[in-house]
């Protein structure tokens, strides 16, 4: 069950106060308060866990403080669509605003490599309009002999050129805890002219004390792709780990499945999942086509799969794209055969904008007709 507060209802405030004196008597019951931080506004939630069922939604709407009461309907307390709760779960983050209702582009390096093909990546971006970039600077392998990114090394100079082209926001996979700090260190060195958005990799999925910790802290939100041998249901459940600990700015990303009935891509593209995710939790959906197709290979209509894959996502409602660009692919340290040529920038980003008036045209389309 959820307790959705007036807005002005805070710890320290008299209501609050009241309110947590009447939840402590009821029994074998816990409760978790988080601060929810909105596009529109902030509000405090508190969860109780433990046995709710006998709890009349009529009396805990008249706790003091209380605005509504929601009962939570699926496993995903914090992050699932429950009945009777239409909430959207959307944020700003430097300017940019993340919800179910929007689509953001992040097309960049997957590895960073030279800072000349950062600045040919950023400078390509921002004449492009586009104000969003991936740079990989901390790279989880198969093999421990491949290249495993330049780590806190090429950090300042990433900021320090994304900053000069107008870049907003950063999408860089960490593995580790200590990679929030160095980008923590390498942001206050730069005077901080760019945000981040943390990756969680479909490696660390699963990498629960990762999630914990990533979780605990606010300042940066999170992309969490979805683990490449696990179910849907557990992915899922991996991101509820990030938002049990406090941090809801989370994007879910679908990259594939690790599978050989994909072939000959690289994996099993699972783009039909992006309305399932919207269904069953508030999460704006990320698609990953670079690594789900894995190749520059071309239909009979001369359309990449890539770019094909791309735009069934987008038509199906996925509010962000992952995808890889570089500079020159023959010099690209990772993924260089399923890397975008930057002349190809404006094609793609147009191919987008048709797939995403599909989407919306479609989704009026269902609207008029369930309207009568």
């Amino acid at each position: 069950m959820i307790l959705i507060l007036n807005d002005q209802v805070a710890p320290g405030h008299a209501d609050y106060d009241s309110l947590m004196s009447a939840l402590e008597r009821l029994p074998q019951l816990q409760a978790r308060v988080h601060r929810v931080e909105g596009a529109v506004r902030a509000v405090t939630e508190i969860y109780l866990i433990g046995p709710t069922e006998q709890l009349s939604l009529e009396d805990m709407s008249c706790l003091p403080g209380v605005e509504r009461v929601v009962r939570v309907s699926q496993e995903y307390r914090i992050l699932g669509r429950h009945k009777g709760e239409h909430r959207a779960l959307a944020w700003d983050h430097k300017g940019v605003e993340f919800g179910q209702e929007h689509l953001h582009v992040f097309a960049g390096l997957c590895a960073v490599d030279t800072p000349e093909h950062v600045e040919a990546m950023c400078r390509g971006l921002r004449d492009n309009g586009q104000v969003c970039t991936r740079m990989g600077a901390y790279k989880p392998r198969t093999s421990p002999y491949a290249f495993q990114g330049h780590g806190r090394s090429c950090l300042d100079y990433v900021f320090e050129i994304a900053g000069k082209y107008g870049i907003r926001i950063i999408a860089m996979e960490i593995t580790h805890e200590q990679h929030m700090d160095e980008i923590r260190a390498a942001l206050a060195h730069t005077g901080s002219p760019v945000g981040v958005m943390l990756q969680i990799g479909t490696r660390n999925t699963q990498n629960f004390e990762l999630l914990k910790a990533v979780g605990r802290q606010q300042e940066f939100p999170v992309l969490l792709k979805r683990g490449f041998g696990i179910t849907l249901d557990e992915s899922l459940n991996a991101a509820e780990y990030l938002a049990s600990e406090g941090n809801q700015k989370i994007v879910f990303g679908l990259r594939g499945m690790k599978t050989n009935m994909g072939d000959p891509h690289r994996n099993f593209v699972d783009f039909s999942h992006v309305p399932v995710v919207r269904r069953l939790t508030r999460m704006p959906v990320c698609i990953d086509p670079s690594h789900s197709v894995g190749s520059r290979s071309r239909g009979a209509d001369g359309v990449l799969d890539l770019v094909h894959a791309t735009a069934q996502g987008v038509a199906a409602g996925a509010n962000m794209i992952l995808v890889d660009f570089h500079p020159n692919p023959a010099q690209a340290l990772v993924d260089g055969p399923q890397a975008l040529l930057m002349r190809e920038l404006p094609y793609f980003l147009e191919d987008v904008a048709i797939a995403r008036d599909a989407y919306l045209r479609r989704a009026a389309l269902a609207a008029r007709y369930a309207a009568g």
